[in-house]
């Protein structure tokens, strides 16, 4: 339904020619006019009041609803959106002379310098400088101590780049920098609007059971950044057996964890066909080695041109989905789209070959070199 909506000027010409239309002699509605100022007053008030029915009508559609409004539409169908997971990566703690020993208490915050993100230690008792009562140990003799840390909120802001840290939220005794040499990983934001509605339509599909669309949203709903496919009728080795199917699952590192694996059998057991048999497994990896040349017209910004085209290309063939293609064509389009001063990408080859590559349907591609002359 296409609502007839008004803005004022049409509210003021239909108000007026009404209230002319009713008169029996001329109106002065003229600016400035006490009737003019009242239909003025009213045709803000019908736009304040048809603001709020648009409103009104956007909350009640999980297609028009965003944020928290969408969660109360889904609350509706007792389905919640996916959370988001925190950054994790090391710090080293260093100072500047040694002879005293040192304690690195869980907690403790450090922040990027400039601010914006704050990261607190966490335990790990298997990190050798774990004291067994709450923190990590810096002997009299140590320099430096890399301990373990998790950001402090979730979301991929807390991806930061190495050499990002550089602040101690409290002063430690013995202790007087704070650094990262690697880049932080594994933050996630939450789930986004349009994932949530996905899924929805995922779980809506899924409700007679016993379908693919049910295995579908058994595994979405797991976690986030899951890569995953159904090969039906055939086994692991991709032999024919009727009646069997294969969910093959990848979290995004070729080798996902046994407890992911085990989750993802019981989310397909409580939906699956009866009669049917079924395996969950990991998925075949693939190592892709990327080469290209690129011309740039600013020589001197060439090198940190050719960095984001690398991590670019890298996150890009991260994403490529199970039984994927990769072309070459794309890359190429990666390339000139990192950065404007890119004038031609050449030489590109995947593989050794300057062709695309298209992986069996139990199998992902990982990057194993990107190499950007």
């Amino acid at each position: 339904m296409i609502l007839p909506l008004q803005n004022f000027t049409n509210l003021m010409q239909n108000m007026s020619a009404t209230v002319q239309g009713s008169a029996a002699q001329l109106i002065d509605l003229s600016v400035g006019s006490v009737l003019r100022a009242f239909l003025e007053a009213c045709a803000s008030v019908a736009l304040w009041m048809q603001w709020l029915i648009l409103q009104v009508l956007s909350m009640t559609r999980a297609a028009t609803s965003n944020g928290s409004d969408l969660d109360s539409w889904m609350a509706d169908f007792s389905l919640t959106r996916l959370p988001g997971a925190p950054s994790v990566g090391d710090v080293i703690f260093a100072r500047y002379t040694t002879g005293v020993t040192a304690t690195i208490p869980v907690n403790t915050v450090v922040m990027t310098s400039d601010g914006t993100q704050s990261f607190s230690v966490v335990a790990q008792p298997a990190n050798p400088a774990w004291n067994g009562a709450g923190g990590y140990t810096l002997a009299a003799n140590v320099a430096s101590q890399a301990v373990p840390v998790q950001a402090a909120s979730a979301g991929t802001g807390g991806n930061i780049q190495p050499g990002a840290i550089g602040l101690i939220g409290s002063a430690i005794p013995g202790v007087d920098t704070v650094s990262n040499t690697a880049a932080f990983s594994g933050g996630v934001n939450a789930e986004s609007d349009a994932a949530f509605r996905a899924r929805f339509t995922l779980y809506i599909n899924s409700r007679s059971l016993a379908t693919a669309g049910a295995i579908d949203f058994a595994i979405a709903s797991l976690q986030q950044g899951l890569r995953y496919t159904v090969l039906e009728n055939v086994d692991t080795a991709g032999n024919t057996v009727p009646g069997n199917f294969c969910v093959v699952v990848d979290d995004g590192t070729g080798s996902p964890p046994a407890g992911l694996i085990a989750n993802a059998s019981a989310a397909v057991e409580a939906v699956r066909p009866i009669g049917t048999t079924y395996a969950v497994t990991g998925p075949v990896v693939v190592p892709v080695t990327v080469l290209m040349t690129i011309q740039t017209s600013n020589a001197a910004t060439a090198p940190a041109v050719a960095l984001a085209i690398q991590q670019a290309i890298m996150a890009w063939i991260a994403t490529v989905p199970i039984a994927g293609t990769l072309a070459a064509s794309k890359l190429e389009a990666i390339a000139h789209a990192t950065d404007p001063s890119v004038i031609s990408v050449t030489s590109t080859t995947i593989n050794g070959a300057a062709a695309d590559i298209t992986i069996a349907d139990n199998a992902v591609m990982l990057p194993a070199s990107v190499i950007v002359n």
